[in-house]
């Protein structure tokens, strides 16, 4: 859900669909990713932690058994059960093995996901192998042993991750990084080197993370680089720690290689001397890094946007200095990227401006990929492939419904499907996603996304034959984007008879530099203003009631719900803000503590907390400034365990609304943190929500049922203020907890 975690900036060629879905492996301060085979996040689950976006109710809201048409099934009568749009997939995550004997995936266990494995002609016979009993699995890989399932967890939503390697034979899981208090990051894989992999942790200085040398059958580590200060190290596919990588104090970035001579010692803290091997100003800091090596590590890929606006990939040759275009799209930064996976050759690359285009470099997977094409309607994602590239597995993103997964066989040239990630969507009333394009008040293009009401809009124009409630809907990040394909909110929303609108506002990433930069300074600025006149433009077109129009987000996305409710009151009906922050000096002030060396680009992109001129303008854009605008209802979800936006950004709107006597209701989970992970929470959270929308939009919704079932929801204010609330808590449990109390946080 983003609010700027480190390094997702500095080099990730990542998926257009990471901002669908969220469940991408670990967050934190990893280094730049190498150009690597695509892997999708978009196929992990086909549920987003809640926050990634983003009951009882008066009988005029009820309308869960309205009479449906003559011939409707049985399915078309109701509304699409919270369960199926936001419980664990039944399946997700297909993947085979380096070796190619194994395929597996993730499913639920007494509903946890955890990871599954089969023989790859026989997925009758698959069986568990990891065994999760708190928290799902919600990423994971194969080791190039062909044995050992790789995975992060942390606990109760603290990011103190560690890694585990489980051997799929025994399903005995061990954990790699036994440490208290640390933050533990994949750094490097190699097929080169099958038992080992590279380990990032910060056990020796929390901001900083060294790099060590695992293995994967012993859990014994060496440490092959001492960190002195730098925010990541970029490694090869040999495990040489060829460059360092850090954010300057202007907010541009550099990369430094080792001095002449100094190739480290083993066993030592590595190499020592390192001089400057490039240097980006602040205004390309977010789209040029280094990107990964070829096969032998002598040419370097690299994701550049300086002297042009959208981030292209070239290749350097590190002999010669020769730099050299690979791929370029005028309108969209650099995307997914196929590479072979032991020649290391880019063989495509993907730009994503409304929808996905692929660039196809290498001939020889050209008819793969036309192939694919045609087995279904959807965009094509290649998400692993074995060392022999006999095989790969493929899942197929639909806008209109779940995700399906294919093991392909390139030398049968066929398709084999294997599962959809929920089977039990069929039936329902799944409506498409329409890409759109807003104008803002000074001339820049707004890419977006509208969702409607099945039976709203019956010529498919994406303008209902009259206007409709509308939830905007606002991503995280901020430096992140909205793309094409399911979305359960979406359809949820929908659903519930709204219309829906995804924007892709200033300051989102995949768009170029000047997009991105546009955004520097702007929260609650210009940002915002690109959300108004979204808003604005779907009521100029007949989509929106203007009287009836919500604001609602994760992260960045619950921000700017605060933000719109406070800078601009008289626009929103409602809003639901989740792990938003609510003051920005308070946020800046309590980062995690290896996000330190990100914090210079904080300076250029947000503001400076450091000086009191800098507070008094953050403060300016803080809503917390602003508690006594609030006119329309607001409801908040937190995490107590959130490390990014901690609880006391909660804790202290709602003591401030309170103390105004202004109405809220406010939501605390304390085993969650930056989003709702756990199923029963999300699930919780969403019927609070549905109650809510339905009651200041007017929609239809679902009672709370059995959904409030083994969540740990605590609603420490405004519980009477939405319809049922009060009831369903006294129902689910004879006695509150005590509310969590707001952590301490070093700063």
């Amino acid at each position: 859900m983003g609010l700027f975690h480190p390094h997702q900036f500095s080099g990730k060629l990542t998926s257009r669909l990471l901002a669908v879905v969220a469940l991408a492996a670990v967050v934190g301060c990893n280094p730049p990713p190498r150009v690597e085979e695509s892997k999708a996040a978009a196929d992990e689950a086909a549920t987003p932690a809640e926050g990634e976006k983003a009951a009882e109710a008066t009988p005029a809201a009820t309308t869960t058994d309205a009479p449906a048409d003559q011939g409707a099934s049985a399915k078309e009568q109701k509304l699409i059960p919270r369960s199926v749009l936001f419980g664990n997939p039944q399946k997700a995550s297909a993947r085979i093995s380096p070796n190619g004997q194994w395929m597996s995936y993730l499913a639920p266990v007494d509903g946890i996901l955890n990871v599954f494995v089969a023989p790859i002609d026989d997925m009758s016979a698959a069986k568990q192998v990891t065994d999760d009993k708190t928290r799902d699995i919600r990423g994971y890989s194969w080791a190039y042993t062909g044995e050992h399932i790789l995975y992060t967890q942390d606990k109760g939503g603290d990011e103190d991750w560690h890694l585990y390697a489980t051997d799929v034979a025994t399903g005995k899981t061990t954990d790699l990084t036994p440490l208290d208090n640390i933050h533990a990051t994949i750094e490097g894989v190699s097929e080169k080197f099958p038992d080992e992999i590279l380990v990032g942790l910060n056990d020796r200085n929390p901001q900083l993370h060294d790099i060590y040398r695992v293995n994967l059958k012993t859990g014994d580590r060496k440490l092959i680089q001492e960190n002195p200060g730098y925010a990541a190290f970029i490694t090869d596919d040999d495990y040489n720690v060829r460059f360092a990588f850090t954010y300057t104090a202007d907010g541009g970035n550099e990369v430094l290689e080792p001095a002449e001579g100094d190739a480290g010692k083993p066993g030592d803290k590595g190499i020592t001397d390192w001089v400057t091997f490039m240097k980006v100003g602040p205004e390309d800091a977010m789209s040029t890094s280094p990107a990964g090596f070829n096969k032998d590590g002598t040419v370097l890929y690299l994701l550049d946007s300086r002297d042009r606006n959208t981030s292209a990939l070239f290749s350097i040759d590190l002999k010669t200095d020769e730099k050299k275009l690979i791929a370029e799209n005028p309108k969209a930064d650099i995307g997914e990227v196929l590479v072979h996976p032991t020649e290391k050759t880019i063989q495509a690359v993907a730009f994503t401006y409304e929808k996905t285009e692929w660039d196809i470099l290498d001939e020889s997977i050209k008819k793969d990929l036309d192939y694919l094409k045609t087995v279904e309607d959807g965009e094509v994602i290649v998400t692993s492939r074995t060392l022999d590239d006999k095989q790969w597995t493929v899942a197929f993103m639909l806008d209109d419904g779940p995700v399906k997964f294919y093991r392909y066989d390139r030398g049968e040239g066929k398709a084999h499907f294997l599962f959809n990630s929920r089977d039990d969507l069929e039936g329902y009333p799944l409506v498409k996603m329409h890409p759109v394009l807003i104008p803002t008040r000074d001339g820049k293009e707004l890419v977006s996304y509208l969702t409607l009401p099945a039976g709203s809009d019956p010529d498919g124009d994406g303008v209902p034959n009259t206007p409709v409630p509308l939830v905007l809907n606002v991503h995280g990040g901020p430096w992140a984007r909205d793309a094409w394909g399911f979305d359960p909110e979406h359809q949820w929303l929908a659903d519930r008879g709204y219309a829906v609108l995804a924007v892709n506002y200033r300051g989102s990433t995949g768009f170029g530099k000047s997009f991105v930069n546009a955004a520097n300074g702007e929260w609650a600025g210009k940002m915002h203003d690109d959300l108004i006149d979204a808003v604005n433009w779907a009521v100029k077109k007949g989509i929106a009631q203007k009287d009836k129009v919500a604001i609602m987000g994760g992260s960045y996305g619950g921000y700017a719900t605060l933000v719109g409710l406070t800078y601009t009151p008289d626009v929103f009906a409602a809003g639901v803000d989740i792990v938003g922050p609510s003051s920005l000096v308070t946020l800046l002030e309590n980062v995690p503590p290896y996000w330190a060396s990100f914090m210079p680009v904080m300076k250029i992109r947000v503001g400076d907390v450091d000086t009191e001129e800098g507070k008094a303008e953050l403060l300016k854009r803080s809503p917390m400034t602003k508690v006594d605008q609030i006119k329309k209802p607001l409801l908040i979800g937190q995490g107590a365990n959130d490390p990014r936006v901690t609880q006391l950004e909660a804790d202290q709107i709602v003591k401030s609304m309170e103390d105004k006597k202004i109405p809220v209701t406010y939501v605390l989970y304390p085993d969650e943190g930056h989003g709702f992970a756990r199923e029963p929470n999300r699930k919780s959270f969403n019927a609070v929500t549905e109650a809510f929308l339905a009651e200041h939009l007017g929609g239809k919704y679902e009672p709370v049922g059995k959904d409030f079932e083994g969540a740990s929801i605590h609603v420490p204010s405004g519980a009477a203020q939405v319809p049922g609330l009060d009831k369903e808590l006294k129902a689910d449990r004879k006695q509150m907890p005590p509310k969590p109390e707001a952590k301490e946080t070093e700063k």
